[in-house]
């Protein structure tokens, strides 16, 4: 861009005489050369010379017109887009340098549109708008070392099957999105509700104890007792969690305690939070 600027000077109302200019010159500089040596040892052969300026002048002359014809769809593009809005308003449209200019930036926003969607739907849940499985596991991964560390819990709504038996397949998809509202609505900003699969769920709790992450789950099975997102043979949606707290070693052994928690906490009679013994750091 700043040679195309720096040489703005030469015909600035036609790119293509500024392409003729500054390949004809570049093509004879050797010729040029030849003609100061010529004259100054009087060695030159003058017909020759002009025969082989007239032969480049004609070569410059097609390759120009190749150029023009290679860039003519992008130009043809680039005014489409302008027509529609879609290009930026930059000065001399028709100028094939501001052509290729819009073409990129419209390129890279298209590309980086993609790649958002790419990542969104590989990370998040299309039914409850929470993360999945990979978006939590990543966004763990992804904290520093300093906030790896807090409490896991693998939550379990009770009975979801008799939901879908007795009340549809619809009733039980507006079932795990409400429950997945409720559940990010019912906890800190810095931690993380996920979907893990089914009718389970995850919570990262960030720089949390058990106490505080228990008591934060007994609030929320407290709620849905009172506020019930819904009901099944007249008895409240309720549901089943493992907790256990991890200090920032293997993940995955805290994750098998917490389901191991939460098997505990369905073998016991459900609608209750049950603890896995703690993990020890890993160095």
């Amino acid at each position: 861009m700043h040679f195309y600027l720096a040489t703005s000077f030469i015909f600035p109302r036609s790119l293509r005489l500024r392409l003729f200019t500054l390949c004809f010159i570049a093509t004879h500089l050797p010729l040029l050369a030849y003609l100061g040596w010529g004259f100054a040892s009087g060695r030159i052969a003058l017909a020759e010379f002009v025969l082989l300026t007239l032969a480049t002048v004609v070569g410059t002359g097609i390759a120009l017109l190749g150029i023009g014809a290679l860039l003519n769809p992008i130009h043809a593009l680039a005014q489409t887009l302008h027509r529609d809005g879609e290009a930026p308003a930059l000065p001399e449209v028709g100028d094939v340098i501001h052509t290729l200019y819009a073409g990129v930036q419209r390129a890279a926003s298209v590309t980086r549109e993609r790649m958002d969607d790419l990542h969104q739907a590989a990370h998040e849940d299309p039914l409850t708008g929470i993360a999945n499985r990979r978006g939590f596991l990543a966004h763990i991964d992804a904290l520093p070392d300093d906030r790896r560390r807090g409490c896991i819990a693998i939550i379990d709504i009770d009975y979801f099957k008799r939901v879908n038996d007795l009340l549809g397949h619809e009733e039980g998809d507006r079932v795990l999105a409400s429950f997945a509202t409720r559940l990010s609505a019912l906890v800190r900003r810095v931690d993380m509700v996920a979907r893990w699969g089914g009718e389970e769920f995850a919570i990262f709790f960030q720089d949390c104890i058990e106490d505080e992450a228990s008591w934060s789950l007994a609030r929320i099975a407290s709620r849905m007792r009172s506020e019930p997102i819904g009901r099944v043979q007249d008895r409240p949606i309720s549901f089943s969690a493992g907790v256990c707290r991890w200090t920032g070693g293997d993940l995955d052994v805290a994750l098998r305690r917490a389901d191991d928690a939460l098997y505990e906490a369905k073998q016991s009679g459900r609608d209750r939070v049950c603890r896995a013994a703690p993990i020890l750091q890993e160095l």
